[in-house]
């Protein structure tokens, strides 16, 4: 259903394309989060898939993170754990698909949403796609993306990141190699995303693979790690400091 938000596949010319979309700035709940793990995890076993794109709809938020309707509503550690066990799943399909993973963004970029963008192998983005993580004002703090995080920006950019959770500019996104490129439009965006993939499309599978796995020595342990950073995550969810949060957050939306 589309209030559920919706994600599509579609595979061209060796080109595996997933494309996801809610009607809150294309937020995640765990039903979108699984089917976009299991997206990434098919692609990845599929061997007419060369290249993979990740992209969301609309020309405004690339993704805003978690879906905080579905977050208020977790009542025990199991269910907690669970949830953010999505974003640690699709953290994991893209890290160990073979292809490279290019992501597409158009705009604001939020918690799992930058975790998205660190863990793809070639972020493009708008200038004006600005990024936020903003987990610790919630009072649950980017456990499960940090790792992602870390790995593409540095352990300094990354601290300052989640200590203030204040907005950074694409031009900083970039400065610190979380995007590979910035872009003045949409059509610029869409022309610079294709060409890539139909470039890589073209080349040499295997030495691709290979080169991946280079790219992503000293991950090997992340099945584990996000997991123990999931439920974290999902113990700090239940605090009263949380829920209130989360309450008047969702209180204020409705103003």
């Amino acid at each position: 259903m589309i209030e559920q938000g919706e994600v599509n596949k579609s595979i061209e010319n060796g080109i595996g394309t997933i494309e996801f979309f809610h009607p809150k700035s294309n937020s995640l709940p765990s039903v979108m989060l699984k089917e976009i793990a299991a997206s990434i995890k098919e692609f990845g076993n599929d061997k007419n898939v060369k290249v993979i794109v990740i992209k969301s709809k609309g020309e405004k938020a690339f993704c805003a993170g978690a879906f905080f309707d579905e977050l208020i509503d977790i009542a025990d550690l199991e269910s907690g754990k669970e949830f953010f066990m999505g974003f640690a799943r699709i953290i994991n399909e893209m890290r160990k698909a073979p292809q490279f993973i290019i992501t597409r963004i158009q705009g604001k970029t939020v918690g799992g949403g930058v975790g998205i963008a660190a863990a793809s192998d070639y972020a493009i983005a708008l200038k004006s796609a600005s990024i936020k993580l903003s987990e610790l004002a919630l009072g649950i703090g980017p456990f499960v993306v940090g790792p992602a995080v870390e790995r593409k920006i540095g352990k300094g950019p990354f601290t300052a990141l989640s200590t203030d959770y204040e907005w950074r500019t694409a031009a900083w996104a970039e400065r610190y190699g979380l995007f590979t490129e910035l872009h003045d439009n949409i059509n610029e965006l869409d022309n610079s995303v294709n060409q890539l993939a139909v470039k890589l499309s073209k080349l040499s599978f295997e030495a691709m693979e290979k080169l991946k796995r280079v790219h992503w020595e000293g991950t090997e342990d992340w099945d584990n790690l996000l997991e123990k950073r999931a439920e974290i995550s999902g113990e700090l969810v239940l605090s009263d400091y949380t829920k209130k949060y989360l309450k008047e957050f969702l209180n204020s939306r409705k103003d």
